[in-house]
């Protein structure tokens, strides 16, 4: 083990615990040891590598290093100067710009290690786009500013790096990230997969139903996709394979089921905490407005997972090749259940996320240590799943520095009024329009990066322009999160996808596009509830018009599936399969007109293949159809 990395990474763990039990005692020094902690954890763990793996270069090491030393320069004079920040009377010296500059190089670095250039470009354009943006054209320009003007907002001050996003992140985000890693190492992931293979294994998709179910529950605690498709996706993906799926199909739906995850109530990644506390609006409501949407996109992978299964002709495996469920697994995964359950109960009794996340992080290590007799045994286990859960905070903490950034920029410059206004210009009032381009924004945007810090760089930039258009807020910032979330299967990043690829043996590119079919009503969700929000159960809620909106939702999904899959009891002509997609689309419509239309469209698709498959013989254009 890398002492000094772990040792950091405990730190960092140690911080969101102490933090959640006992509140914050220096905002300032918080957010700063935080920042600082983990940046400790990404650069050590690129200088100190573990036994076996090769040394690193000499210009590496001497790169990691100068890294390390900037950050303890660069958090070292922020932490000096910081009580002159909250009186905002103070004059930056050279040396002061010089450790700003210093400190944000540091990070971008850190953020261009862990996820690629595109999160690096976003926030570097962002930090050019203060100095020099007085010189770009049309609605990009503002009236200029100086470099001291731009490093005392970005750096020193609580409006930039450390302002408000890894304040949340500190305050009651962490907490959680602790809770999946505690769940994950206690055993109680293994367990709960154990008990869903065992449930689904009669049907005939069984391990990739099982892959829809358990990343449901394990997703919406995590916040990052990639790390809940390798949890789970190393359980799920060889089995889904050896039940008779292709290889880019297994690890296309544990690509589609772990990024739905995110949208999953009650912790949604740890995005319902922030957006509760960007908003206003209470945890709850998002979380009733956000349920009904999730379950019916977990819905649309079960219908997708039956459809390829029948398809294909992969019959029940009736129980053959079993994993033995023993009564520590029961046990573990009531302990998931009793943690789950004390959070729910927590934050609708009035308590604070953090508090309830602490909860839930005592009840699994308490569950571990009495039902696991190996955590017994070996102790120094808990403190590899602090290390553990430390490592993940690190990756948020880096991400939401970056954003801290583009963060500072939106402040100073308006940038977000000004991408409203020139999508407002482009689309001219039209309002389909405006949602495209909002929803490649946020596709954009959201590519390569977790969901907490995807979500507020998309709302940021992609909030004001849907709110200018008269839509609410809580939609708004559903429509954001969705397609945020989208985004690690939408290709060419498809982070997702990319890391489904290895454990299921199929190319990335493939695996990504199998996975954009599949989530494809992930894609056609967040239309629906802009445009009939009662499906939220919150805005404008009626039980008639939920009825209506939620009958149309689940044909349109079922049509969506069918006709992207291009089978329903039999294969589906090419004509079928692109007017059911027609239909589904015009399902989505709040004219009465436009739906009343796809509903007959669809209906008469469903007549024609029933008749041609049960009632009559199928023709030669039929069956040529069969291929997807």
């Amino acid at each position: 083990m890398r002492v000094p990395e772990a040792t950091a990474a405990l730190a960092v763990s140690g911080i969101a615990i102490y933090t959640a039990a006992f509140g914050v005692l220096d905002e300032a020094l918080l957010r700063g040891g935080t920042i600082a902690l983990g940046l400790f954890v990404v650069i050590l763990a690129s200088l100190l590598r573990e036994p076996g793996q090769p040394r690193p270069s000499l210009p590496r090491v001497l790169a990691d290093l100068a890294l390390l030393a900037g950050t303890c320069l660069a958090i070292g004079n922020f932490f000096i100067l910081y009580e002159d920040l909250q009186t905002g009377l103070f004059v930056l010296s050279d040396f002061d710009l010089a450790s700003a500059w210093i400190g944000l190089a540091v990070i971008l670095e850190a953020t261009r290690r862990l996820f690629g250039l595109p999160l690096f470009l976003v926030a570097a354009a962002a930090l050019a786009y203060c100095i020099l943006g007085n010189h770009l054209p049309w609605v990009l320009q503002h009236a200029g500013f100086s470099v001291e003007q731009t490093l005392s907002t970005i750096w020193f001050s609580f409006d930039g790096v450390f302002g408000r996003a890894i304040a949340v992140v500190t305050g009651f985000i962490l907490i959680f990230i602790v809770f999946g890693a505690v769940l994950e190492g206690i055993g109680a992931g293994e367990s709960v997969l154990k008990i869903v293979f065992r449930l689904t294994d009669r049907l005939r998709g069984g391990p990739a139903y099982a892959a829809v179910v358990s990343s449901a529950v394990f997703g919406t605690l995590s916040g990052s996709v990639a790390a809940n498709v390798v949890g789970t996706g190393t359980f799920t993906i060889p089995m889904i394979k050896a039940r008779g799926f292709s290889a880019r199909f297994a690890g296309g739906i544990e690509a589609a089921a772990s990024s739905g995850g995110q949208i999953m109530p009650p912790v949604m990644g740890a995005v319902a905490f922030i957006m509760a506390d960007l908003t206003g609006i209470p945890y709850l409501t998002i979380c009733l407005a956000a349920l009904v949407p999730a379950l019916f996109f977990y819905g649309s992978l079960f219908l997708a997972v039956g459809i390829q299964a029948a398809k294909l002709g992969i019959e029940p495996a009736g129980g053959q090749g079993r994993a033995p469920i023993t009564a520590l697994d029961w046990r573990l995964s009531g302990a998931l259940a009793l943690a789950l359950g004390a959070v729910v109960y927590l934050l609708v009794a009035g308590y604070s996320p953090a508090l309830a996340g602490l909860a839930a992080v005592g009840i699994a290590f308490a569950a571990g240590l009495v039902l696991n007799g190996a955590l017994r045994r070996q102790p120094m286990r808990l403190l590899q799943i602090l290390v553990a859960a430390g490592r993940s905070c690190a990756v948020i903490i880096i991400a939401v520095a970056a954003i801290g950034i583009v963060i500072g920029a939106m402040n100073m410059t308006g940038l977000g009024l000004r991408f409203a206004s020139a999508i407002l210009a482009v689309s001219q009032n039209d309002i389909l329009l405006a949602l495209v381009l909002m929803m490649a924004g946020c596709l954009v945007l959201g590519m390569g990066m977790p969901t907490v810090p995807a979500y507020l760089i998309i709302v940021l930039v992609m909030g004001p322009v849907i709110e200018e258009m008269g839509f609410s807020t809580l939609t708004v910032h559903l429509f954001v999160v969705y397609f945020g979330v989208l985004s690690s299967v939408t290709p060419p990043v498809a982070i997702a996808a990319f890391a489904a690829a290895p454990i299921s043996g199929s190319k990335p590119m493939e695996t990504a596009v199998s996975a954009l079919r599949l989530a494809m009503a992930g894609f056609v969700i967040p239309y629906f509830f802009i445009f009939n929000p009662s499906i939220t159960l919150v805005d404008g809620y009626s039980l008639p018009l939920f009825a209506w909106a939620a009958a149309r939702l689940a044909f349109a999904l079922w049509l969506l599936a069918t006709g992207l899959l291009g089978h329903e009891g039999g294969p589906l002509p090419l004509w079928q399969r692109a007017l059911r997609l027609a239909a589904a689309l015009a399902l989505i419509s709040p004219l009465a007109e436009i739906a009343g239309a796809g509903l007959l469209a669809g209906g008469a698709c469903m007549a024609v293949q029933r008749w041609l498959w049960q009632g009559g013989t199928p023709s030669r254009q039929t069956r040529l159809g069969d291929q997807p």
